[in-house]
């Protein structure tokens, strides 16, 4: 049963208006913040690859899972398709005990027991066209029991960080302890949309079953209106999703989309439908969900903070051929998604470098030497640090080059041994001189005593 209320008939065309505007890429005509008006008890929007919140109401409140429990049948039933634990045309067989639980007047396509079916036939019935039977069957096919299967669910909720949300059975119906939150729903479809099977599904509004033996083929049409063409609800970006609607928890969906390169989830628990004086009616899951959207890929977007061609400060060198410093840039580049509201001036740059004046770097400098860090702030919180290298190589001058290969040359090894030699042979060359020399004044001095002495004989004679 669902909940109901009245407006006036303007209200409704109002609302024809809003769900219109998608078409007109004009930001200011949903400037829809802070949703003070939301038609749910809790909501939530995140950009999946990023894991960014741009918007929560009541995201952790305990809240009726109901039919959003086909998110996880569907997610396991895919994985084992997917993981090749069976074939998704394997042809199944309908028992009497995946009717054990279905209750009178409960969601179904009265798949009859004995009736034969494709294994990706019994996931689109389940999934798009919420037959109790058949998300039953899944479970008995692929864990032996519908106990057993159960269990694989909340282990796979625990596995994936849904912490608050337990599971009764696979298929939906309203039970008080199965429950969740708009953020375990969120974490749920973020790793089931991760599936190309469970995309292909839960974006499927139609779907035709094959015809086996004498059983007729069945159609079906999705309840979720957001990627039904033609419907009031239909938004041109949606790619998925899965609604709920019971008594007990009110009108839900799951639900996401995709532009601009931003994948948003959308999760809306506990809504109702409003009727209006001309008997129309307004399903509020559906139309916050639309509204949730635009206002999203409105109000955020994708932008460049750093980009790895910014040149953010330079870096003193020696000895550099015909230059004395090298620019410094971001190794790595950073895009965050922002709203489009955030000065370019809001992101601060705070830059350590490595070397300064008194300590600069010599020559030669190759492209991406390291050179220091810059670390992104915004109000207070660090958002990235990225290290900044040389954008580019920086050679070492030719006279300095020299003058290092010769201080090279003369500081190796051989050079010293080959000084150390050189050095033993001119001392010793000096040592051959002196001798020489000493040699030879020796000799003179003996020379001169003797003609010394020759001349005092002849005096001597002279005077005898």
């Amino acid at each position: 049963m669902s909940f109901s209320k009245k407006i006036s008939r303007a209200t409704s065309i109002f609302l024809i208006l809003i769900i219109a505007l998608q078409f007109i890429p004009t930001p200011s005509a949903v400037a829809l913040e802070p949703f003070r008006d939301l038609a749910a008890q809790s909501a939530i929007l995140v950009e999946r690859e990023t894991g960014q919140i741009l918007f929560q109401h009541n995201a952790h409140a305990i809240h009726p899972a109901d039919n959003l429990a086909n998110i996880m049948t569907l997610y396991l039933a895919a994985r084992a398709v997917e993981n090749d634990e069976i074939s998704d045309n394997e042809f199944v067989e309908m028992t009497e005990a995946a009717w054990h639980d279905v209750a009178e007047g409960s969601s179904s396509l009265n798949i009859v027991p004995g009736e034969i079916v494709t294994f990706i036939d019994l996931i689109y019935m389940a999934y798009v066209g919420k037959a109790n039977e058949a998300s039953n069957m899944i479970a008995l096919r692929l864990a032996g029991s519908i106990g057993n299967f159960v269990s694989q669910m909340n282990e796979m909720a625990r596995e994936l960080g849904a912490i608050n949300t337990n599971f009764v059975n696979p298929h939906g119906d309203h039970h008080p302890a199965q429950v969740t939150t708009a953020f375990d729903m969120y974490l749920l479809y973020s790793h089931a949309s991760r599936s190309m099977l469970f995309n292909e599904v839960s974006g499927t509004f139609r779907h035709t079953t094959e015809t086996i033996d004498e059983f007729e083929s069945r159609t079906f049409t999705t309840s979720n209106s957001l990627i039904v063409p033609g419907s009031i609800y239909h938004y041109r970006y949606a790619l998925s999703g899965i609604d709920s609607a019971t008594f007990e928890g009110g009108h839900s969906l799951v639900a996401s989309a995709e532009e601009n390169n931003m994948f948003l989830i959308s999760v809306i628990l506990g809504s109702y439908v409003e009727v209006f004086d001309d008997g129309s009616a307004d399903i509020k899951s559906l139309s916050e969900t639309h509204r949730l959207f635009l206002w999203g890929y409105h109000q955020f977007g994708w932008r460049d903070i750093l980009r790895t061609t910014d040149l953010l400060d330079n870096v003193p060198v020696i000895h550099g051929s015909g230059t004395d410093f090298v620019n410094a840039r971001p190794e790595d580049s950073l895009t965050l998604l922002i709203a489009h509201s955030t000065p370019d001036d809001a992101f601060e740059r705070r830059i350590t470098l490595f070397y300064d004046e008194e300590n600069p770097i010599a020559a030669p400098v190759q492209v991406g030497h390291p050179l220091g860090e810059v670390v992104i702030m915004h109000e207070g919180n660090e958002y990235a640090r990225i290290a900044l290298v040389a954008n580019t190589t920086v050679e070492l001058s030719g006279l300095e080059y020299i003058r290092i290969q010769v201080i090279e040359m003369l500081t190796s090894t051989t050079a010293r041994n080959i000084m150390l030699i050189l050095a033993i042979l001119v001392l010793l060359y000096i040592g051959l001189v002196v001798r020489h020399h000493v040699i030879r004044a020796n000799r003179r001095r003996r020379i001169r005593e003797a003609k010394q002495g020759i001349i005092q004989d002849r005096h001597k004679n002279f005077r005898d």
